[in-house]
């Protein structure tokens, strides 16, 4: 092959070209690599050697075992808490960071107008004002272990406000700063209120249930969603179960929710359902039980179970030992197992003697009502024949990137009304639709508890009640 002067001096030019440039590619993936390194790598926990924690008062072993699971010692119980609040912000803190702006309705703070619509059903249910009511109202000593676990969170997050997490470092490059607030008692509460919705299901068949008598009347509803059976005992008797044992028809409605309506609500549940972590397929549930000691090769029975909780990155579980050196009555813990990072304690585990786990049957928590509001003032709603004005109460949504949003949280004697933060309801329909549950504001921490009885639209087939 002949090659001329031209062709040859290009060739030189690039031998002498091509290894300074792959040198210089070379150099730049090393140091970016060694940047990204030391970035992400700046969040990681100290697992090792001596740590101080202000607020103790006496010495804290937090000892990790092969898989890294923390267990932690201690001489009381505050001592003990403060300590797991120090190590789950250390291993999880952009998670609570995330778990903790789900229950105030303000994700659109750091996630600018994409959160917006989660943020106003958030606001609307009111998990943080139920978890407000409720912190006011503590039991003294929980109302300790919840300060000192605080404590504990802040100890670590106030001092290292610029080594938080990678996560953060990423809001930064679309012009979110982030500037961590002090953990308070009521950001633990608040995330109880997210998995007590997460849990309560039910409300999804209501609605579901809502939508086909709208759209295809008693027949299709009882054909896609068979009524409980008549010849089935019924657990909880009440008036609504006839004299002669037979369950009344507690399904049939004074009136029913239009069909849109009903599946737009579902779709907004089912989206605020996705940030929380729910598992979405129909009839998968959890489950435990028990084997007895006879059947063991121990001797001793064995509790299995599995809360099928949706699969998460990280896990919506974290693994913890929260041990008294020595376990008396002033300081009684002495349990292993797995808790939310963002909450103190041991959700399902084991002491010395006996484990627990937790199960979800599915109870009938939440009801919606169709309101009658008065012509007159759309503020007021009719209840027994005379209209009663509603509790106001304004939020602010502040959205990051964007202006203020305000809305207006309107909650009658059932609950607030959902149906002003579900798509374009206000003008769509004349059915405003409020929303009673057992963990709603004004019923802080109770159990199965109900307003008077109203014209229900979504209560479960043959559920009496």
């Amino acid at each position: 092959m002949r090659v001329t002067y031209p062709a040859m001096k290009i060739l030189g030019i690039l031998r002498r070209v091509v290894p300074i440039v792959l040198a210089v590619l070379l150099v730049l993936l090393v140091v970016s690599g060694g940047a990204f390194v030391l970035v992400t790598r700046s969040s990681f926990p100290q697992t090792t050697g001596t740590l101080k924690l202000d607020g103790l008062t006496g010495k804290v072993d937090v000892i990790r075992d092969k898989f890294g699971v923390p267990h932690i010692y201690a001489d009381t119980p505050e001592d003990l808490f403060r300590a797991q609040g120090f190590v789950h912000a250390q291993d999880r803190y952009f998670q609570m960071e995330f778990s903790r702006r789900i229950g105030q309705g303000r994700l659109s703070e750091l996630f600018g107008a994409s959160a917006l619509n989660q943020d106003k059903f958030i606001r609307t249910i009111g998990w943080a004002r139920t978890a407000q009511e409720e912190a006011a109202n503590m039991a003294p000593e929980l109302k300790r272990y919840m300060e000192a676990y605080a404590a504990g969170v802040n100890g670590y997050i106030l001092p290292n406000a610029d080594k938080l997490g990678f996560e953060f470092k990423v809001l930064g490059l679309i012009g979110r700063t982030f500037k961590p607030e002090p953990w308070a008692p009521v950001n633990s509460l608040t995330w109880g209120k997210a998995m007590a919705y997460n849990l309560g299901g039910n409300m999804d068949a209501e609605l579901l249930r809502a939508a086909l008598l709208a759209k295809g009347g008693r027949q299709l509803a009882d054909t896609l969603m068979p009524p409980y059976p008549r010849d089935m005992p019924v657990i909880a008797p009440s008036a609504a179960s006839s004299d002669s044992g037979a369950p009344a028809e507690a399904y049939i409605f004074e009136e029913t929710l239009a069909g849109d309506l009903a599946l737009e609500m579902l779709a907004a549940k089912t989206e605020v359902m996705g940030l929380i972590g729910l598992n979405h397929e129909s009839d998968i549930g959890s489950n435990n039980w028990v084997i007895g000691g006879a059947r063991t090769t121990t001797g001793k029975p064995i509790l299995a179970n599995d809360p099928h909780l949706a699969i998460q990155m990280p896990s919506i579980w974290y693994q913890v030992g929260l041990h008294c050196r020595v376990v008396s009555a002033t300081c009684p813990f002495d349990v292993a197992g797995v808790s939310f990072a963002g909450v103190p304690g041991v959700v399902i585990g084991h002491n010395a003697r006996i484990a627990w786990g937790v199960t979800n049957v599915g109870p009938d928590t939440q009801d919606y009502y169709i309101e009658r509001p008065n012509p007159a003032n759309p503020d007021e709603f009719e209840f027994k024949g005379a209209f009663e004005k509603a509790r106001i109460v304004d939020e602010v949504i502040n959205v990051g990137g964007g202006q203020p949003v305000n809305i207006k949280v309107r909650i009658t004697r059932h609950g607030p009304i959902m149906s002003d933060v579900v798509g374009d309801l206000k003008t769509a329909y004349q059915q405003p639709v409020s929303l009673q549950w057992t963990s709603s504001p004004g019923q802080p921490g109770r159990r199965g508890l109900r307003a008077e009885q109203g014209p229900e639209l979504a209560r479960l087939p043959g559920r009496p009640a």
